[in-house]
């Protein structure tokens, strides 16, 4: 645990978000419940949740997409010296322009936000049949809820994007989506029966 503590410190002193306490841990909780052996990260940053989701248990596969060459170089190293290369596989690039053969038991979405519902709908065939979508940020700092919270132009724009994603979800016709007030407002998204 001592890597996860150097992660957090080095995302604080560098300003790099990385999920709050109580959100990852429901995701790992998640993960070890529901017997998760597959996860596809939208949005690594420095690593430091898809390190932890692959830290869960021995037989979890990690693969993660990170947009910013800093960032990618960084998680890249944080996965070596946590000694997971071998289960957790990062990749350089806008997430919308991958394409997998495989399945995952969990997709993960954490990138830029304005692009959830584009990733959502890019991603959903390689959702196993009982897999979910978690979504994270959908509370924006409280401004989804209460606008006015802040005054930037480009703030309100993206959180109105957030907003429609939500809606998203609520009218998907074949997804039924949990939304749950933990850390920064997380969406569980499952096909439905």
């Amino acid at each position: 645990m001592e890597e996860i503590k150097q992660i957090k410190k080095f995302a604080k002193i560098h300003s790099v978000p990385i999920m709050k306490d109580e959100g990852i841990d429901f995701i790992c909780n998640y993960i070890v419940e529901h017997n998760v052996k597959t996860v596809l990260e939208i949005g690594t940053g420095i690593g430091y949740s898809s390190i932890r989701f692959a830290k869960t248990k021995d037989d979890v596969f990690v693969y993660t997409i990170e947009f910013d060459i800093e960032r990618y170089q960084e998680a890249v190293k944080n996965v070596a010296d946590n000694g997971l290369m071998e289960r957790l596989f990062v990749f350089l690039g806008d997430a919308a322009t991958f394409n997998f053969d495989q399945k995952f038991d969990l997709i993960f979405i954490d990138g830029p936000k304005a692009q959830y519902r584009k990733f959502f709908e890019h991603f959903q065939d390689n959702l196993t049949e009982n897999g979910v979508f978690i979504s994270d940020n959908l509370s924006f700092h409280g401004m989804v809820d209460d606008l006015s919270l802040t005054h930037n132009y480009s703030t309100i724009k993206l959180v109105k994007k957030i907003r429609k994603y939500i809606d998203f979800l609520k009218e998907n016709p074949e997804f039924e989506t949990e939304f749950l007030t933990l850390g920064d407002g997380i969406a569980v998204s499952k096909r439905k029966k």
